[in-house]
C-alpha cells in the first residue's frame, strides 16, 4: 500500500503477496473447468450417437459437420457436401444376412438396397455370411467403407448401423426371419412383402442370393443398383491401399492380364468336375461334396457336365486357349483366385506357356498379407481390384466374380474381358490333343469361336419364366451403361502380343 501526491491510497498488485491458498483456489477453477469440458464433449458425441441410431434425420447433418470439424486439416481438401437425405415415413425395419462369397453378397447388397428403396424402409447395415464354406469371420465394415456406404445413398435410403433397441431379440422381440423368392420383380415385393411390416415392424431377410429380377425393373431401380455398385460399395482403407500397391507393382513391368482361375477345390467339389484329377482327388472331392449338406447335387458325371461347358477350364486347358489365342509368350499372368487344386503342379504347364504367371504372394511381402490371411472376402477383394484394373480379364468360369468383374469392366469403357467359350473350346481341346486337330486349325477355331466374347457393347438376353438362364444384371448393367439401349459404341482394342 502506498500514498499518492494527493493523500489517496494506491494498492501495488505486484506486490500483494500469493500464499497456498490462493494457489489452491486457482488450481480448483482450472480443474473445473478441464472436468467441465470433457463433460460437454462427451455429452455431445453421446448425443449425436443416440441421435443418428434413433432420429437420422436430424442429426444426420448435424453429425457430418462435428466430424468434419474434428478432422479438418488446411493441408486436406474438404470433403464433398453430402447429398441431402430423402424424407420418407418408413414403413418398418429391413434386416439382411448376405450368402455366399464376396461378389454374391456384393450383389445381393445392391438388391436389398433397391428393395429398401421402393418399398420405403429402413435398411439396417447388411450382415455377411459367416457359416458358407470360406468360414470368413469378416463384418460389413471389415471389406467396405461404411460411412462412405451410408452417407453416399442418404438421397435414396435411410440405412442405420444396428436396430433401436426395442427392437432387439434380448428385449423379447421376435422379428419375421424369411427367404424372399428368387428372382422376383417389385410386384411380388409390393404385394407379398410390404404387407408383412405392418405386423411385424422388422423383417429379416436371412437369404439374399438372387432375390431380385434381371429384367423388367423401372429404369429407376435398375440404375440405382449401378451406384449401389460401382459408387457406395467402396473397400475399406486399408483394402484399396493393398490392391493399389498391387496394381502400381505389375503395372510397373508392363500390361498384365488378370486370369480368374476358378481351379479351387470348393468350386471342383461343388460341381462334380474332377477332368484331369486322380483317382484319389476325384474322391476326396466327392467327400467334400456329400459333407455339405446344402450342396444338393451328389452323383455328377464330371465329362457330361465337362461337355455342356459347366466345369472351369483346368489350368492345361487354358495354357493352350491362351496360346491360341495369340498371347505373348512373356506377357504378365495374374492369377486372381485362391488356393489352385493340385498346387504348383496343376500349374506346371501354364507356367511353361507363360513364365511370367505370378501370384500376390510373389509380390507382396509376407507382412503385407498377414492381416488378410484366413479372410478369403478380404482376400477375395484384392483380386477383384487387380482384376478390374487389368489391362485383360479372362475368366475360366462364369461365377459371381467373373461376372461381376466383367460388369465393372463394361462400366469402366467395355475394358477387354475374354470371356471363354467353354462348351466350344473343350471339345476343341480334346481334337488337338488326340491328334485330330492341328495346332493351326486349333488356333483358328479357337480365335474364331471368341469373336464377339470380349466384353464388347451387346443387350442383355432375356429368357421369359426363364430367370436363371438370362443374362445375369451386374455382368451386363445395360441400363447404366448406354444413353439408349442399341449400345452401339465400338469394342475396344485387341488382344496383347
Amino acid at each position: 500500500m502506498e500514498v499518492r501526491s494527493d493523500g489517496l491510497q494506491q494498492v501495488r498488485y505486484d506486490k500483494v503477496p500469493v500464499g497456498p491458498m490462493f494457489e489452491r483456489t486457482r488450481l480448483k477453477v482450472w480443474f473445473i473447468r478441464v472436468c467441465s469440458s470433457i463433460l460437454l464433449w462427451t455429452c455431445l458425441v453421446q448425443l449425436v450417437a443416440f441421435g443418428e441410431l434413433w432420429n437420422p434425420h436430424f442429426f444426420a447433418g448435424f453429425s457430418h459437420r462435428f466430424s468434419y470439424i474434428a478432422t479438418i486439416s488446411p493441408n486436406v481438401p474438404p470433403p464433398p457436401p453430402l447429398l441431402p437425405i430423402r424424407n420418407y415415413t418408413s414403413n418398418g425395419f429391413l434386416r439382411v444376412t448376405c450368402n455366399g462369397g464376396l461378389n454374391q453378397m456384393r450383389a445381393a447388397i445392391c438388391d436389398m438396397v433397391t428393395v429398401a428403396r421402393f418399398l420405403n424402409l429402413t435398411l439396417v447395415v447388411p450382415e455377411l455370411d459367416k457359416t458358407s464354406f470360406w468360414a470368413d469371420t469378416s463384418d460389413f465394415e471389415d471389406i467396405f467403407d461404411v460411412k462412405h456406404f451410408i452417407d453416399s445413398l442418404r438421397d435414396e435410403v435411410r440405412i442405420i448401423r444396428r436396430l433401436p433397441k426395442k427392437y432387439n431379440r434380448k428385449y423379447g422381440f421376435q422379428p419375421l426371419v424369411m427367404q424372399p423368392i428368387s428372382w422376383s420383380n417389385e410386384k411380388y415385393y409390393f404385394e407379398q412383402v410390404l404387407p408383412l411390416f405392418e405386423k411385424h415392424k422388422v423383417l429379416h431377410f436371412n437369404k439374399t442370393d438372387a432375390r431380385l429380377a434381371n429384367n423388367g425393373l423401372p429404369l429407376e431401380f435398375q440404375r440405382l443398383r449401378c451406384r449401389v455398385n460401382f459408387q457406395a460399395l467402396k473397400f475399406t482403407p486399408k483394402i484399396e491401399a493393398l490392391g493399389q500397391k498391387l496394381i502400381h507393382l505389375l503395372q510397373a513391368k508392363g500390361p498384365f492380364v488378370a486370369l480368374h482361375l476358378r481351379y479351387e477345390m470348393d468350386m471342383l467339389a461343388f460341381s462334380g468336375c474332377n477332368h484331369g484329377c486322380t483317382k484319389e482327388e476325384a474322391e476326396e472331392l466327392k467327400q467334400m461334396r456329400y459333407a455339405y449338406p446344402w450342396w444338393r447335387d451328389k452323383e455328377i458325371n464330371s465329362e457330361e457336365k465337362r461337355s455342356q461347358g459347366l466345369c472351369p477350364l483346368t489350368p492345361e486347358e487354358t495354357a493352350l486357349i491362351l496360346q491360341a489365342l495369340r498371347f505373348d509368350k512373356n506377357v504378365q499372368i495374374y492369377i486372381a483366385s485362391g488356393e489352385i487344386y493340385g498346387s504348383e503342379r496343376r500349374l506346371a504347364a501354364l507356367r511353361a506357356a507363360f513364365p511370367n504367371t505370378i501370384k500376390k504372394d510373389m509380390l507382396l511381402d509376407p507382412d503385407d498379407l498377414r492381416q488378410f490371411r484366413n479372410h478369403s472376402s478380404q482376400m477375395a477383394a484384392l483380386d477383384f481390384l487387380v482384376s478390374v484394373a487389368s489391362n485383360i480379364f479372362v475368366p475360366t468360369y462364369d461365377g459371381n466374380m467373373a461376372r461381376l468383374v466383367e460388369g465393372h469392366r463394361r462400366y469402366l469403357g467395355f475394358k477387354k474381358s475374354i470371356l471363354l467359350y467353354r462348351k466350344r473350346v473343350t471339345g476343341l481341346v480334346d481334337l488337338h490333343l488326340n491328334g485330330t486337330l492341328s495346332w493351326e486349325n486349333f488356333v483358328d477355331a479357337v480365335t474364331e469361336a471368341h469373336v464377339n466374347r470380349s466384353g464388347q457393347p451387346i443387350l442383355r438376353k432375356v429368357i421369359p419364366d426363364k430367370p436363371k438362364e438370362e443374362d445375369y444384371f451386374y455382368a451386363n448393367p445395360q441400363e447404366c451403361l448406354c444413353q439408349d439401349l442399341n449400345c452401339n459404341a465400338a469394342t475396344n482394342t485387341s488382344v496383347l502380343h
